[in-house]
């Protein structure tokens, strides 16, 4: 009985080595084109030459965690990867797209496990034409909390938890934009809230 399933799961072990030799490629192939294609929809052109495809690496410690940002040089100016783990569904992870003088150009959500219906409108909510637009805000001159808590933006309804993660990871990819730039990007450092 012991022989049989060393034998079994040596051979389920070979062959999920093997399936994954197989898929680990392609799904880092789709992984790099979801960014890059991210990167596009968040900078607004389709002609973008990001500086560094791998980014550059930034971890943060954001109330008591270690959060790893990732920043993008472009030609039409910065996009950050920002990820907020206090949303209702866990992580809620945004590529945010800024020009040079650090007003946002738009955003894209790349993970997102938030309520369907509700907690997952927030790809939409915040775009442009809808009720919680922040295309165009600067974070380090508007008030990016909902105005349930005394800001500029409309929360989704019923679900102030992920209108708050969102916004906090918008104002953390500024904060992070701020800690990485040089003199030209006007981006100003801010407190964590």
């Amino acid at each position: 009985m012991v022989c049989v399933l060393t034998c079994i799961s040596v051979i389920c072990g070979g062959l999920l080595a093997y399936i994954y030799g197989l898929t680990e490629a392609p799904i880092k192939a789709a992984s790099d084109k979801a960014l890059a294609d991210g990167i596009t929809a968040v900078m607004g052109s389709d002609n973008v030459k990001v500086e560094d495809p791998n980014g550059t690496e930034i971890v943060r410690n954001v109330d008591g965690k270690d959060l790893t940002f990732t920043v993008y040089k472009t030609d039409k100016g910065t996009a950050v990867k920002s990820t907020d783990p206090n949303a209702f569904g866990g992580n809620l992870t945004i590529l945010v797209g800024f020009d040079e003088k650090c007003n946002i150009l738009g955003y894209t959500v790349l993970e997102n496990n938030e309520t369907p219906g509700l907690g997952a409108k927030c790809p939409d909510w915040f775009q442009k034409g809808n009720p919680g637009n922040i295309i165009g805000m600067n974070p380090g001159k508007n008030n990016m909390t909902v105005s349930k808590d005394g800001g500029k933006v409309d929360a989704i309804t019923a679900s102030t938890i992920t209108s708050r993660a969102f916004l906090r990871a918008v104002q953390q990819a500024y904060a992070t934009l701020a800690e990485s730039a040089d003199s030209t990007t006007g981006a100003t450092k801010q407190e964590n809230k």
